[in-house]
């Protein structure tokens, strides 16, 4: 029922920001884990971060320092903000939603609903 839609991504140079967005709609997501893949060409997709209906939050190790995952439940969505991005941040970046009251963390299996995903592409 729930819908999920990434915006944010582009091209942009080693060193820079980027904010993704994540907009929910269909159903409320305030007790939802939420979280944050991405997946390169030719890669596997992994986790990169989530956040909990505790609003608790949790990194991938390579990423911890740069990105921040952060929910506003009243807009039902759910935000990104990646810093000093770097060329192998290059990939596309989904949100994800989990069931209602569990407690999920990054690399949990527990995300079923996926997004179409946002193209981030960092120049060397």
């Amino acid at each position: 029922q729930v819908q999920l839609v990434e915006s944010g991504g582009g091209l942009v140079q080693t060193g820079d920001s980027l904010r993704l967005s994540c907009a929910a709609t269909g159903r409320n997501i305030d007790t939802n884990p939420m979280g944050w893949f991405r997946q390169a060409p030719g890669k596997e997709r992994e986790s990169v971060a989530a956040i909990d209906w505790r609003d608790t939050t949790s990194y991938l190790d390579s990423v911890t320092g740069r990105f921040t995952i952060s929910r506003d439940d009243f807009k039902n969505t759910l935000y990104l903000q990646i810093k000093r991005l770097k060329p192998e941040d290059t990939a596309v970046y989904y949100c994800a939603v989990g069931a209602k009251w569990t407690p999920a963390g990054v690399g949990s299996k527990l995300f079923d609903t996926w997004g179409q995903g946002t193209q981030v592409t960092v120049s060397s």
